[in-house]
């Protein structure tokens, strides 16, 4: 009721930032029918042209910030501290000019891609499509319901942003949306003269072994890889447009912080994206941490060992103890809710017989407890077929918001090893 009356009063706030983009729709309209009778070359002519443009219209820029990254990487102290902020207010002058550029030529871009579309998918853009294209362009948050064309509006914006030269990206929340947008869409940025990529869930493979460019010429044996060309990880993030999760995107971020060498970063440094299902990745997922640990020398038959011990403790009797003085029953008790589990004194005292040990935290056996609260943690709170499954003699890890498996990723701090013994699996590094 109190948002019917609000409504009323000062209007639908959706209905006016809709009509407010009425002229951007009018115009791009206008220009279908000049678009209509340009050739096939001429459209990818056009979309050349326009890159070509940016780029010299931003080369003087682009070349003072370069200038001044080498500066700042080659001083020290206040001088060092100096040339950042001028690094800083360099990237900010040149994004801006490059986003005055596109906002000149973005009718005829949209209006390019809307025909281009036609000619190769047989979709045509609508207006409200053009709205949305509009929107996401500025960065805004727009909401598209299931049918109503979230993979064609994306088209838009991105081939407009990929024209500064810097690469765009579609992230989705998994790897099949991923594949697909780019098998669908892939038509239309290849007409158009830009490449487009996918990476994908190595799978344990190898980041490499599961990146694809988009290439209407190639043929998979694999259907469900129909025209999509095996590339590098690096090759993928060159191209115009590259799709693929958050969830790959960040970790490649992660690699590459943590690479030794420039050659062996993939990334370009980052700069347009369009988050499909924002609400599910910057949300959901966003309690979730992207970790990559370092390999630790480790034995693995700590991990065997403690993992045959914990099957004799007993779970007591209550969830949490809310009277610190009162020792709860059992070895060791459970908090579900907070994902927690830890030893009673008397689980405590089972463990030290069991080890033969009169102390399980003294300085000569604490390097123990590591690989016993792993242990613990693999044995009550993760459960084949639920949080993992086995397959291949490996522990995958599945996915709590969607229930795909996820291939190549391990949990850290030896809590991958510890149920891999608990499974009785090879223990692998981290």
């Amino acid at each position: 009721m109190f948002k019917s009356l609000v409504n009323k009063v000062l209007g639908d706030p959706i209905k006016k930032e809709i009509k407010k983009h009425l002229p951007e729709v009018e115009a791009i309209n206008a220009l279908e029918p000049e678009m209509q009778q340009v050739s096939d070359d001429g459209l990818r002519q056009m979309l050349s042209d326009f890159k070509t443009d940016i780029a010299q219209q931003t080369q003087e820029a682009r070349q003072k910030l370069e200038t001044l990254k080498l500066e700042a990487a080659a001083s020290f102290g206040d001088e060092r501290r100096r040339l950042e902020v001028e690094v800083e207010r360099a990237q900010k002058r040149l994004l801006n000019l490059e986003s005055d550029l596109l906002e000149e030529i973005k009718f005829r871009i949209f209006a390019a891609v809307r025909e281009a579309s036609v000619r190769t998918i047989g979709l045509r853009h609508y207006d409200v499509q053009l709205v949305g294209g509009s929107l996401l362009h500025q960065g805004r948050v727009v909401e598209m319901r299931t049918g109503e064309g979230k993979t064609l509006v994306a088209t838009m914006p991105l081939i407009l942003n990929a024209l500064t030269g810097h690469g765009a990206h579609l992230v989705t929340p998994n790897d099949y949306l991923s594949k697909i947008g780019v098998q669908l869409m892939g038509p239309v940025y290849y007409f158009l003269g830009l490449s487009v990529a996918v990476i994908q869930n190595a799978g344990g493979g190898g980041v490499d072994k599961a990146s694809f460019q988009y290439d209407p010429t190639y043929q998979a044996s694999d259907d469900r890889y129909q025209n999509l060309r095996p590339v590098t990880r690096k090759e993928a993030y060159a191209c115009d447009i590259t799709y693929g999760t958050n969830n790959e995107f960040g970790f490649d971020y992660l690699r590459d912080n943590m690479a030794r060498n420039l050659e062996r970063k993939v990334q370009r440094e980052l700069h347009y994206a369009i988050v499909d299902e924002i609400d599910n990745i910057l949300i959901d997922e966003a309690r979730t941490p992207l970790i990559i640990s370092g390999q630790a020398e480790e034995s693995s038959e700590l991990y065997y060992k403690f993992a045959y011990l914990v099957r004799s403790l007993q779970p007591s009797s209550k969830e949490s103890v809310d009277d610190k003085d009162q020792e709860p029953d059992g070895d060791y008790v459970v908090d579900e809710k907070s994902r927690v589990v830890y030893l009673t004194d008397q689980g405590v005292h089972k463990m030290e017989k069991a080890l033969g040990i009169d102390n399980l935290y003294d300085q000569e056996h604490a390097p123990m407890t590591p690989y016993l609260d792993n242990a613990l943690r693999a044995h009550v709170l993760f459960h084949r077929d639920k949080e993992y499954v086995v397959e291949n003699g490996e522990v995958v890890i599945v996915d709590e918001f969607t229930g795909r498996m996820m291939y190549g990723r391990r949990y850290s701090e030896g809590l991958h090893q510890a149920i891999e013994a608990k499974e009785e699996l090879q223990v692998q590094n981290e």
